[in-house]
């Protein structure tokens, strides 16, 4: 019997790695993906565009956020409404921040209301790992994934023994970091704990507005994060992960507060208490050489509480999601492989509104089946979901890959995607339509592959996604289906060792319109483009990063336009020892300007405020034991 770590690779000859690892190690590794078929693979055999970070990355690019390492995604945009702890539109290839799936170790964790996800209350010191898929995933996942998926995996431990880890930093804005962690384990148990403390004075978001908003927006952060694995023999497997993540964001509200006896407009100081958490066990068994089974249940919770410190007005929605998958990997040859799986979650809602109804349920049962010959390789999935709310739906995908010769790829595929409505859109009271159909996504892909030298790869993407249903909001702001997009696009990822210097090259271009009105899509910018440099000389570690992005409307009628921006970082870092690491980072390096969203105020827009210079140093220590 083969050892349960080595399982899910051996269950799949058609992507097998050069050197069997497990899942846990997997995730330390820059060209291994889990996210794409739920398995431990290649990144570079899926089908699917994808883009990894993983815990090196994220140590040499030094992020202030999630949304500011997702940013260096070809394809994906980030459009937050002020600074730090503010909303963010997420776009992955034109999709709205609602069509794309994010994970946390496996659990969904997007509010079952808004449809956000809470990306920006997460703290990158509880990542190890940021796996991102571009294009539609639902006869994967589901509901959701129309544009991609976003995983982010929790801190895991690195090796065996204890290993300690303090950090320590502070920067513009009265910003305060503090991170404690421990990890380690043995042959057969691996673990890692970890808290940390994020704190800033922020920024005042708005421009003109009432006077109250005038002031700083401050931050809080705390957080924390478990992670447990124990293999019980050679064949049986079984863990634990958690994150949680609360604190609170002073924002603005430009708009005021309207007092219906006196039909007057007042400022406000308002604040939002958050909590995002997600729980995740998992049992796996390797059931005989052909048959690895994998069983995971979840729990997330959303919360959030909006208040005000001018007036008693509140507000509290929060949402639980109670999630089971059962997966099977069956391997009948060298060349076939098939999963098998079923998902059921539920949703639950409870705040100061109440809603017609206040819980669904949705269940399903996929498919896939994968083979790889001489000449080429392919995929077929498919998935029935079965919605208490919008019935069935039914989602395949298909992928081709031919292999031109040794270091080059090409991919043809077609995938299907959908989004059930939100809470928000089926039942808030006098604003919702419980009428609403799913929308729907057709989405097609041709991806080149190539590895150009020993030191060079590229990756590249064209593609068309057309979307059906689309939900707006119409005449008194009631939901419909009525309209429909369709987006064209290209991609191209290029990393690059030349010098001694590592780099690493997004470029997209989109053309995500609105069928109907011609107009483009609201906050999509049509160009962008990333780079980031690297080079390490012994203990002294030297980055810098562009990032340029294109003009974009801010509204559907594409009469408010947002500028173009280009934005210049550096960063270093020193290893004083083996157990003391000291590292500096300045974004925004020219103090530029600019925004990424506008509002309104007395019939004349602003665009709300992002971060101008900002620096950081911290250290790190992590004793040997």
């Amino acid at each position: 019997m083969k050892s349960l770590r080595f399982a899910p690779l051996l269950l799949l000859p058609t992507t097998l790695l050069a050197d069997p690892i497990d899942r846990e190690s997997a995730l330390k590794l820059p060209n291994t993906l889990i996210s794409a078929n739920r398995q431990v693979e290649d990144r570079t055999q899926t089908s699917a565009a994808n883009t990894v970070f993983t815990r090196d990355d994220i140590d040499r690019l030094q992020p202030s956020s999630v949304t500011d390492l997702l940013t260096r995604v070809p394809g994906v945009q980030v459009a937050p409404t002020g600074g730090r702890g503010s909303v963010p539109g997420i776009y992955i290839r034109g999709s709205k921040t609602a069509q794309s799936l994010v994970l946390v170790d496996g659990v969904r964790i997007a509010n079952a209301t808004s449809g956000d996800s809470g990306l920006q209350f997460l703290n990158v010191d509880q990542i190890e790992r940021i796996e991102v898929l571009r294009g539609s995933r639902s006869a994967v996942y589901g509901s959701d994934a129309i544009g991609g998926v976003i995983q982010i995996f929790t801190r895991r431990s690195a090796q065996q023994g204890l290993q300690p880890r303090l950090r320590l930093a502070a920067g513009s804005d009265q910003t305060w970091q503090r991170s404690l962690g421990v990890s380690g384990g043995d042959q057969s148990t691996r673990f890692n704990l970890g808290a940390s403390l994020d704190e800033s004075a922020g920024i005042n978001w708005s421009h003109t507005s009432y006077p109250s908003d005038g002031d700083h927006d401050a931050y809080r952060n705390k957080s924390v994060n478990l992670s447990l694995s124990h293999s019980f023999n050679d064949s049986i497997e079984a863990g634990l992960n958690l994150l949680d993540s609360r604190g609170r964001s002073e924002y603005d509200n430009p708009y005021g507060r309207f007092d219906m006896d006196t039909f007057q407009s007042f400022g406000q100081a308002p604040y939002t208490d958050y909590n995002v958490s997600s729980l995740g066990t998992y049992l796996g068994a390797q059931i005989n050489e052909s048959w690895y089974s994998r069983l995971e249940f979840g729990h997330s919770e959303n919360r959030d509480k909006k208040r005000d410190k001018l007036s008693t007005d509140a507000s509290e929605f929060n949402t639980y999601r109670d999630s089971a998958t059962w997966q099977n990997d069956l391997t009948f040859d060298e060349q076939n492989s098939l999963m098998l799986g079923a998902d059921w979650y539920q949703d639950r809602v409870h705040g100061s509104t109440d809603f017609d109804e206040d819980s669904r349920w949705n269940r399903a049962a996929f498919a896939q089946h994968r083979f790889k010959g001489e000449g080429f390789a392919t995929e077929v999935g498919l998935r029935r979901d079965q919605n208490q709310q919008f019935g069935g739906k039914n989602t395949w995908s298909g992928s081709l890959t031919v292999p031109v010769n040794v270091d080059n790829d090409l991919l043809l595929s077609y995938s299907e995607g959908f989004r059930a409505p939100t809470f928000n859109d089926l039942y808030y009271p006098q604003y919702s339509n419980p009428n609403l159909k799913p929308e729907r996504s057709k989405s097609y892909e041709l991806q080149w592959r190539s590895q150009l030298s020993e030191d060079s790869r590229l990756e590249a993407s064209i593609y068309r996604t057309d979307l059906r249903d689309a939900i707006i909001f119409g005449e008194g702001s009631i939901p419909r289906n009525v309209a429909s997009a369709r987006v064209n696009g290209f991609e191209a990822a290029l990393h690059q060792q030349w010098f001694g210097w590592q780099s690493n090259l997004g470029l997209a271009l989109i053309d995500p319109r609105d069928r109907d009105s011609g107009h483009t899509l609201a906050r999509r910018a049509r160009r962008t483009l990333s780079l980031d440099l690297d080079r390490q000389f012994d203990q002294l570690g030297l980055g810098a990063s562009w990032q340029a992005v294109s003009s974009s409307y801010d509204n559907e009628a594409n009469s408010s336009k947002l500028g173009g921006y280009g934005l210049l970082g550096l960063r270093s870092s020193w290893t004083l020892n083996r157990e003391i690491k000291l590292d500096f980072k300045l974004d925004n390096l020219l103090d530029k300007a600019y925004s990424r969203a506008l509002y309104n105020y007395e019939g004349a827009n602003y665009g709300y405020r992002e971060e101008g210079r900002t620096w950081l140093l911290g250290v790190t220590w992590t004793p040997a034991l």
